[in-house]
């Protein structure tokens, strides 16, 4: 091969080449955050638990969330530990947010699965909604038309 070109080749292949070398070893230091749980996670579901995973799973529950340990174990930790409703009077305390009614819902198992007409925060299912439960941080929502705000805190901790 003719060294005239031999030389530039070999500089094209090697300035191609450094780029995806610095990102590879960027991406290997950054420290992933561990989810950490609490013991009532281990404890049995409820029935009451039971009744809000099946209204969005439906015939599905067995074979998404039942007959997986690590998936029942991240729901658990959803409607025991990581979602907190708040009523906020003071509108001076209020901050803006995502309203409730702007969240999809999960309706991937169950076709006819409906928002609820009235908000109670005592029997309100955050698995019909496709919150950011995922996230490392921790989002609010606020339910339309009302004081009510839902804290969904982040898995990370």
């Amino acid at each position: 091969m003719n060294s005239k070109l031999l030389f530039p080749l070999v500089l094209l292949c090697a300035l191609l080449a450094t780029p995806s070398m610095f990102s590879q070893s960027n991406n290997s230091s950054r420290k992933q955050k561990t989810v950490v749980y609490n013991a009532n996670v281990s404890n049995p579901l409820t029935s009451s638990e039971l009744a809000l995973i099946n209204e969005v799973y439906g015939n599905k529950t067995n074979e998404n969330v039942l007959d997986k340990p690590q998936r029942l174990k991240d729901i658990k930790n959803i409607l025991r530990n990581r979602v907190e409703i708040k009523n906020i009077p003071n509108q001076s305390d209020q901050k803006p947010c995502t309203l409730l009614s702007e969240v999809p819902l999960m309706d991937y198992y169950v076709d006819n699965l409906q928002r609820d007409i009235n908000f109670n925060p005592e029997n309100f299912n955050p698995l019909k909604y496709l919150f950011n439960f995922y996230s490392y941080g921790s989002h609010m929502y606020r339910v339309d038309n009302t004081n009510y705000f839902i804290i969904i805190k982040s898995q990370h901790k």
